[in-house]
């Protein structure tokens, strides 16, 4: 065996087989749970919930996700044949959200898509779509060339990231801005981007907000970056400025409604044991929840529960098209926005204290204990949905989680109840011995907060 075969990291392929069972394997996954590598909290992490709501918060973005740059002149045929989203209109500086389905048109993922110069693509977020885009680029007939920015968890001991990303939002965000540049902020459209100067230096800005409040996201060469935050914080005085750490950060999306994480449609259907021998076994991530199948095809979602309908143009051959015009015809699943009863919770927290095996802890503000968080959720014992992400939101005061319903009990206000824990207890690292609790929620909608509801894709 040679040195390189030696040290050739392990497939997903081979980790399956050597488990016999992809569910078995993931609900067992021994990876540690994700977390975001920068400032667990600056102050406290319901003060920085507060902030994006009340004045402006600053968050790190430049660690926890992956930069996938693609060019070439085949860059965007191959966007195209992967995303369900129309590229009919893309000029550069503009983005979108990509999103992408498997050949049976089940969600691979999601992530944010740049389109930064002629030619030239930076696609940003979770690995699990940037993989399939590049496998499918890379044994596919396209001119296109990649690197790949891995997050500071994956990336080189000791490299730095290749951009700093900054997140500018709350109501104060824009006034903060125009400080920082001198003048009004270039009219820009939701997901538009403009360039202009801080500090002496290009900064790059989309239009963006994560919490549903007004938002900016800047990026550059991380060479600048320090020079960049320290101009933000300094300016960010005036307006109440607050630096919002890994923890009030992890939790943003549980107001604006974006699950993170939904389980890749990966492991069963055309071209997946093609797949599954070039992804790399440290990538397939961690099942959690009380949701239990031997069927990995139960835990697939299509973009109509995740609320990705929007984005889906059949105006272009992609993959996964054919399949997905079924599911569109279908009675597909709601995404909306559970509200657990406070005494439910309270009374799982409680069972800490009284003997006997407690419930399953719940963690704040974030709760998930797997990279993919699928827990059930019934009505009178029959199965009527999964919750994703959960969490506690300081500015509603509320414990909530994003769910994907049958449209039959998606209606805010029917009351559902969410199994919490697993039966039985997995090996994985953040699994301790506990029993499973039924906690009462009521359907909300999604996005949970009004403001985000009413606004978020205003121009």
């Amino acid at each position: 065996m040679t040195e390189t075969a030696a040290e050739a990291p392990e497939t997903a392929a081979a980790a399956i087989a050597r488990a016999g069972d992809v569910v078995e394997l993931l609900r067992n996954a021994q990876a540690r749970p994700t977390i975001f590598p920068v400032t667990p909290e600056f102050s406290n992490w319901r003060s920085e919930q507060r902030s994006w709501r009340e004045s402006v918060a600053l968050l790190d973005q430049s660690h926890h996700m992956t930069d996938l740059f693609i060019s070439g002149p085949d860059a965007l045929r191959l966007l195209s044949d992967t995303g369900v989203n129309s590229f009919a209109s893309f000029p550069v500086d503009a983005a979108k959200q990509f999103v992408a389905v498997n050949h049976e048109g089940y969600l691979i993922g999601d992530a944010i898509l740049f389109h930064l110069d002629d030619d030239v693509y930076d696609l940003v977020g979770w690995y699990m779509v940037l993989d399939w885009v590049q496998f499918v680029g890379e044994t596919g007939d396209y001119d296109v060339t990649f690197e790949r920015d891995a997050n500071t968890l994956m990336r080189e001991a000791g490299r730095p990231p290749k951009l700093y990303r900054y997140e500018l939002q709350g109501p104060h965000a824009l006034a903060l801005v125009e400080k920082l540049i001198g003048a009004p902020v270039p009219p820009t459209r939701f997901f538009g981007m403009a360039t202009f100067e801080i500090a002496g230096m290009t900064v790059r800005s989309l239009r963006h907000g994560m919490a549903g409040q007004p938002g900016f996201e800047l990026f550059g060469p991380w060479a600048d970056g320090d020079r960049i935050r320290d101009a933000i914080v300094a300016a960010g005085e005036e307006f109440g400025l607050v630096l919002v750490g890994a923890k009030a950060y992890s939790s943003a999306n549980l107001e604006s409604a974006w699950v993170p994480s939904p389980l890749p449609a990966i492991f069963t259907g055309e071209r997946s044991a093609e797949y599954l021998a070039w992804l790399p076994a440290a990538r397939l991530g961690s099942l959690a929840g009380s949701f239990v199948s031997d069927d990995i095809e139960d835990y697939y979602l299509t973009p109509y529960g995740l609320g990705y309908g929007r984005s889906v143009a059949f105006d272009h051959d992609f993959i996964g098209r054919a399949a997905l015009e079924r599911h569109a015809a279908g009675v597909q699943r709601v995404k909306v926005t559970l509200v657990w009863d406070p005494e439910d919770v309270a009374a799982a927290q409680r069972s800490l204290y009284d003997e006997g095996t407690p419930a399953k802890y719940i963690d704040f503000p974030k709760a998930r204990y797997g990279l993919y968080q699928v827990d059930r959720v019934h009505v009178d014992g029959a199965h009527v949905g999964v919750s994703h992400d959960c969490g506690y939101v300081t500015n509603e005061q509320a414990f909530v989680s994003l769910a994907s319903i049958d449209p039959a009990f998606a209606e805010p206000g029917t009351r559902v109840v969410v199994t919490w824990g697993e039966q039985p207890n997995t090996a994985k690292p953040a699994v301790e011995p506990h029993r499973q609790v039924e906690i009462r929620a009521t359907v909300a909608p999604a996005p949970f907060s009004r403001f985000a509801r009413e606004n978020y894709r205003k121009s």
